[in-house]
Order: structure tokens, then sequence, then C-alpha cells
């Protein structure tokens, strides 16, 4: 199927999408906050640049997009239709690098959780996760270097 918009408006669509602060991140943070958890953001000298780090509590927390990271079996995660084999690619690459980030988080120590989007549109469900994760002792087998 053909996208219904102009390649220009595609582009610019697509120009939007955004890296860090996204609305499911803020309302993780915000979240995070208010239960009384401080936490740095995007790390540059972690694998990954991970969204939230709790350097205290050797846990790191991945906000990802369903759509961007392939979230399996959400109905964010929708195929594009447009020029699949080079976004099926993409996609591919996206799921195996996230993968492996984790890996080498779990290698360093870090205890890793993925947030996905869909999950933060319901605050009671969210805040039952965030806080299970947070308040449960650290699975590393390693210290974490903070």
């Amino acid at each position: 199927m053909a996208d219904r918009l102009t390649p220009e408006r595609r582009s610019y669509l697509m120009s939007r999408v955004r890296g860090k602060d996204t609305i499911p991140e803020l309302r993780v943070r915000k979240l995070a906050h208010a239960l009384g958890y401080r936490f740095r953001l995007h790390r540059r000298d972690l694998p990954g640049k991970p969204d939230l780090v709790f350097p205290r509590l050797g846990k790191i927390a991945f906000v990802h997009g369903c759509f961007w990271h392939r979230h399996e079996g959400c109905r964010l995660a929708t195929p594009s239709k447009s020029r699949t084999e080079f976004w099926e690619a993409k996609f591919a690459r996206n799921v195996e690098r996230d993968q492996r980030v984790q890996e080498e988080l779990r290698k360093l120590g870090w205890d890793v959780i993925v947030i996905w989007e869909c999950e933060t549109r319901d605050p009671r469900k969210l805040e039952n996760k965030v806080r299970r994760f947070l308040a449960e002792e650290s699975q590393g087998a390693v210290a974490p270097s903070s």
C-alpha cells in the first residue's frame, strides 16, 4: 500500500520523532521521582545510553517506543506499509541492538527493565511495575560501577 502522505510531509513528520524526553519517558521519570527515587539520565558511559539509571540501586530502565523497538503483539508496533524491506531491516537491527545492550549491562552487574510505551498509558499498572522493579533486591552478580 502506498503512503497517503507526500514524501515531504512524511519526511517532516519523521524528523519530529524524538529520541529522548518522549512523553512515555517523561511519565516514567515523573513517577519514579514521585516515588522518591533519584536517577541519572542517558549516561553516555554506559552501553546504550540508558533512559534512567538508578546508581544506588544498580538498576537501569529503558523506555521503549512500541513501534521503533517492535513490542511483540502490541497494536502500536504495526508494520510499515511502504519500503517494507528497508523498515524490516531497520527494526531487526534495533531489536538486535536492544538485546545486545541489555546483555552488556547485565554482565556489568546492572538489573535492567524495559518499560514499553503502551505500558505507560495506565498509571496504576505503570506504578506497580516501576515500584516492584525498584524495590526488589538487585539480581546483578557484580556490583555495577557507577
